[in-house]
């Protein structure tokens, strides 16, 4: 296609990005919505993959604290597992008197214990039980030295708080088009400062016969800000100098398109520099439409208000528009 021999000789090929041309060993998107890469891991065993404390500091809220649950609640029925093969015999301050309520008794004996609570009504009078809850008792030591570290390396991690649009847009941009997406931070008295942003396209080119993905950093007509208190709407225009130039929705379908978007900014009150990913396939590249407006003054004419309900919202933009625009670019 000739769109795809001009983006060659005159855009910039992005040789950094980590990721590879081939376009059969490739599955899916480069990069999820969320920022995280689009892959796994096989070849070595599990526990030489598997982090546990990169996983508990990077998972989402409600799976880490249901991980502690399920750790606390299934630990305990071990070790009340444990006692109860060893006797409810082995244990005095016991009144229970069927089977189930002197597993109950020795559950709660166990969490009791787990957590150095230590009620004291049941305690352990035989050699095999004190033996069992002095190994339990250390155990749930470090299980809370353990989880206090994760709580706090969870706490303490900068965050940069951001939320993207969920289309990229191809919009009007002065007197041309232009593809366009904005992203905003989303807490409350959170400024970053110095953002910078960087975007790379990803599709597939056909060179003597064989495909293979291209990418390329796209230009920007504004790449860093020096603070984020609003929105933030990233634009590239679709000129000459883009390997975009000429898409239609159906290249961009063909050519399998992906943008990958690093957002880089310093968080002040961590003196921190954090960074988010995200990216836009194909599928969510909107054409002929453009962002309403995602703020408006308060009633009393003091304040800014930024409704981040909008920050997707956007409207169709009638086709003789960008019919004209192609007509602009044609002359």
């Amino acid at each position: 296609m000739a769109h795809l021999r001009r983006a060659s000789a005159s855009s910039k090929i992005n040789n950094d990005t980590g990721f590879g041309v081939s376009t059969t060993n490739v599955g899916g998107r480069f990069i999820n919505k969320d920022g995280s890469f689009n892959m796994r891991k096989e070849g070595l065993p599990v526990w030489e993959r598997y982090s546990i404390f990169h996983s508990m500091l990077n998972m989402p809220r409600w799976k880490f604290i249901a991980v502690v649950i399920i750790f606390y609640l299934s630990v305990n029925v071990i070790f009340s597992g444990m006692y109860y093969l060893i006797g409810p015999n082995e244990f005095q301050g016991m009144i229970a008197q069927t089977t189930w309520q002197k597993f109950k008794e020795i559950y709660f004996f166990s969490t009791e214990t787990f957590t150095t609570v230590g009620y004291g009504r049941v305690n352990p009078v035989g050699d095999m039980a004190n033996f069992v809850a002095s190994i339990e008792a250390i155990t749930g030591f470090l299980s809370l030295a353990i989880f206090t570290g994760l709580m706090y390396g969870r706490f303490s991690k900068p965050k940069p708080f951001l939320m993207f649009s969920e289309n990229a847009l191809v919009s009007p941009y002065r007197d041309k088009a232009g593809l366009m997406f904005r992203f905003a931070s989303y807490k409350d008295n959170h400024v970053l400062t110095d953002v910078e942003v960087r975007v790379t396209v990803g599709f597939q080119v056909t060179e003597n016969g064989n495909p293979s993905y291209k990418f390329y950093t796209l230009d920007l007509e504004r790449q860093r800000a020096d603070s984020l208190p609003m929105n933030f709407t990233v634009v590239h225009p679709l000129d000459e100098n883009s390997p975009l130039l000429g898409f239609s929705a159906d290249d961009m379908k063909n050519a399998d398109v992906e943008l990958y978007v690093l957002v880089r900014g310093f968080d002040n009150v961590y003196s921190n520099i954090v960074l988010q990913r995200t990216s836009y396939t194909y599928k969510e590249i909107r054409f002929n439409a453009k962002f309403v407006p995602m703020y408006k003054e308060s009633d009393d004419k003091n304040t800014t208000i930024l409704e981040l309900q909008k920050l997707s919202e956007f409207i169709e933009v009638p086709l003789p528009v960008l019919h004209e625009m192609e007509k602009g670019k044609q002359v």
